[in-house]
């Protein structure tokens, strides 16, 4: 199996093949595509090898997939196959361009996602890259198989987030905001634990790792049974890279996904003929972080979604977890990660605080069933540890009016560049919610009205110590409450000024 730093050591000496060729942040545009036409020619293979292996003929065995290409799951072309690609030395760019488009015409699915390149483009009447640059593009990337057993699952999100971060960063695009780690999310999907038939949802889906991760989950739990209902899949993406990019994954995983391509704030994909939300049973997301949007975006929803309140300006986590909830059914549940200021910020402030009052409807309306506090240094563009927040609408009867508050900040392995969530830590986490346990150092059930007489701060390393020391407010969560202050202030003289405009004054 392929690991994350050798990965990453291909990655960059497949960069390296193609520098000075172009500007970095396009790197990934030509690698990507290759990347994964190279995980479906290896997938393909594979599935020829098991059909002809339970087959007592090779030969005719072969014969019968050229004649009926439904007997794989997917169908490469000859020509597009791997082993043909290397054969190729001249006029390269034309044949992989061609390679594509008869994968994308061979499959109608990756029509838009795999045939976006030319990469026999010219710019300024010379070629982008030169086939002497795809050649050795090519042979870098021979180096290793990407089949089925070759690597992990989400290899595709795994190289995006990669090439992201490596080289995409001086675009102004940070890689937190499509990229969950792996452990995270697989951490996410068995606490959420899909059931058969259930729908599962992503507003913000980035490569769709999230979603995967909930697939891999049910298939390792129901061992692939064919009389079991399978999941069906929705995700909506802002940027077309990632769409793609989650488009392909679900291909590879044959999800049953429908992947749209928009700004789920502005105007979400999944409505009905009435123009209202569609309902799902289960939503798991990781939106960019205190996200901006203007108050308009919230003053003027056509879709009834932030009745609990408008969150501030700069910090659209509450925004986002209503939207959320109001794609839920009535017993649908959710996981979503935030930054930790997102259950905090406000608690024990004089006056009122949007954040603070949103939290408060959340608890008063009995929707909060579990918080997780995540070891820092996990995420790829930012220490900060963020929290896993749990929404459940139709609760257990035991777990009513109550809140599980788990504490796993110390639950991490080190690692380079970034901590890691071990196997165990996986487990023992989503033991302590199933089990709806209280643990010593780790987990503490709490009532909403401990929650009140706390003002709301829902923060788990407020109720569950570790270390002794006081709770201290992070610089940038400090910030953020003084831009709120900033911005109350300001609403508050604008009212003033209305005030003795109409006394006259």
């Amino acid at each position: 199996m392929l690991d994350i730093k050798t990965l990453e050591n291909w990655l960059w000496d497949a960069a390296c093949k193609i520098r000075g060729e172009i500007d970095a942040p396009k790197y990934k545009d030509y690698i990507l595509p290759l990347i994964f036409l190279k995980r479906l020619s290896d997938v393909f293979d594979d599935e020829v090898e098991k059909f002809v292996k339970d087959y007592p003929d090779e030969e005719k065995a072969r014969k019968l997939i050229e004649d009926d290409h439904n007997l794989v799951i997917f169908y490469i072309p000859e020509k597009a196959r791997w082993s043909e690609i290397l054969k190729q030395t001249t006029n390269l760019g034309e044949y992989l361009t061609d390679a594509v488009r008869s994968i994308a015409k061979e499959n109608p699915k990756l029509q838009g996602v795999i045939d976006i390149v030319d990469f026999n483009a010219t710019q300024a009447g010379q070629r982008i890259i030169t086939d002497e640059k795809l050649k050795s593009l090519i042979d870098t990337l021979n180096k290793y198989r990407l089949g089925l057993k070759d690597v992990e699952p989400d290899i595709l999100g795994r190289a995006y987030e990669y090439l992201l971060r490596k080289f995409a960063e001086g675009s102004g695009q940070s890689a937190g905001e499509f990229y969950t780690p792996g452990e995270v999310a697989m951490l996410m999907a068995h606490i959420i634990d899909p059931k058969p038939g259930e729908t599962i949802y992503d507003p913000c889906l980035g490569s769709g790792g999230l979603l995967i991760k909930c697939y891999l989950r049910f298939r390792e739990k129901y061992n692939e049974n064919p009389r079991i209902e399978p999941l069906k899949f929705y995700g909506q993406e802002i940027l077309h890279s990632t769409y793609a990019m989650a488009r392909m994954n679900a291909f590879v995983h044959q999800m049953e996904a429908e992947i749209a391509l928009g700004d789920t704030m502005i105007r979400p994909h999944f409505t009905t003929p009435t123009g209202a939300l569609e309902k799902f049973d289960i939503v798991v997301s990781n939106p960019m972080w205190n996200q901006d949007f203007q108050q308009s975006v919230y003053e003027n929803d056509a879709y009834n979604r932030f009745t609990y309140g408008y969150p501030p300006s700069n910090s659209a986590d509450w925004g986002w977890v209503q939207h959320m909830l109001a794609s839920l059914n009535e017993n649908g549940r959710m996981a979503v990660v935030l930054d930790t200021g997102s259950v905090s910020r406000g608690s024990g402030n004089a006056g009122s605080n949007r954040e603070r009052d949103i939290r408060k409807k959340f608890v008063e309306n009995d929707f909060i069933e579990s918080v997780i506090l995540l070891p820092e240094n996990l995420f790829y563009n930012t220490t900060a540890p963020g929290i896993i927040l749990i929404i459940n609408k139709n609760k257990a009867a035991e777990r009513k009016n109550k809140v599980l508050l788990i504490n796993a900040s110390k639950l991490f392995e080190k690692g380079r560049p970034k901590n890691f969530l071990p196997d165990s830590t996986i487990k023992n986490v989503s033991d302590v919610y199933h089990q709806w346990k209280e643990e010593e150092g780790i987990s503490k059930i709490i009532s909403n009205e401990e929650i009140a007489r706390n003002d709301y701060n829902l923060s788990p390393s407020r109720y569950v110590s570790q270390n002794g020391g006081e709770e201290i407010l992070p610089l940038e969560e400090a910030i953020i409450e003084l831009k709120e202050a900033e911005e109350q202030r300001k609403e508050a003289e604008e009212k003033l000024k209305k005030i003795l405009k109409d006394l006259g004054i």
